[in-house]
């Protein structure tokens, strides 16, 4: 049987036509603009142009939810690595962690990887400095390189974790599928798994759509810190020319094994 197809009027095919070449030329002036950012990373130059800091993920950086400071280390060690950082929650300031972290200006390095940040955090650094300076629950303490889509990485760990946490890492749709995977595979029989991650677009849907496919029980969560909650309201009332709630606001998401949702 032939499909039914209504023959476009001469109007709506203009109108169609009109919509293509606005997409076009909003395609160019976006790619135009990131060629420039680039550029002026390039040459050191502050990124002050609006044109530039309107397609720039950077162009909104924080909640302002921790206050940072140079941590002075006579520790020796890779100075490519960035210097230590202390992080402190201000508002419960009785908690702090040490990151490795630069508080200076974007290098070019950080521009050119930043479509996947894979590797850029330091954690087995980062936990064994903690745990030295008495920042963590527990002085028993190991860390282990983990990829999702390593049959070895994952198999040997399978069903061990009551939590397993992971944020912003679900834009790369060759690794989604592995991550869902992986996932279901570490945690226990009532384990759960807490992901925080935008929604950019439909990636965040997609990675739900796959962990239900994968028999997991999936509950997204808007609103899960009044305090957080609160500043994402006030940025897009007071910022919307930098603040994006496609990519700059973490939904939370949680995953169990069966049909019982975790309750946070």
């Amino acid at each position: 049987m032939d499909n039914f197809k209504d023959p476009a009027s001469p109007a709506k095919e203009k109108r169609a036509n009109n919509h293509q070449d606005h997409d076009s030329h909003c395609g160019t002036d976006v790619a135009r603009a990131r060629w420039a950012l680039l550029r002026q990373v390039l040459k050191e130059k502050q990124l002050d142009s609006s044109d530039v800091q309107q397609v720039s993920v950077r162009r909104f950086s924080s909640f302002n939810l921790f206050s940072r400071s140079r941590v002075t280390t006579t520790e020796t060690g890779d100075p490519s690595d960035g210097p230590w950082v202390e992080y402190r929650s201000t508002i419960f300031p009785q908690y702090s962690a040490l990151l490795r972290d630069n508080l200076g200006p974007l290098r070019v390095d950080e521009v050119l990887n930043s479509f996947d940040n894979t590797g850029n955090v330091y954690v087995r650094s980062v936990i064994e400095r903690n745990r030295l300076d008495g920042l963590l629950l527990s002085s028993n303490v190991s860390t282990r390189v983990v990829r999702w889509d390593n049959e070895d990485d994952v198999s040997s760990l399978e069903g061990r974790f009551d939590v397993v946490m992971c944020a912003d890492c679900l834009f790369l749709d060759q690794y989604r599928g592995s991550l869902v995977d992986a996932l279901r595979r570490l945690l226990r029989p009532d384990g759960t798994a807490l992901v925080f991650a935008p929604t950019r677009g439909d990636t965040l849907a997609e990675f739900c759509r796959l962990a239900e496919s994968a028999g997991l029980c999936v509950c997204r969560y808007d609103n899960y810190d009044s305090n957080v909650w609160d500043l994402h309201l006030k940025m897009q009332r007071e910022s919307k020319e930098v603040y994006d709630e496609n990519i700059h606001y973490p939904l939370l998401l949680t995953l169990t094994h069966g049909s019982t949702p975790a309750l946070i």
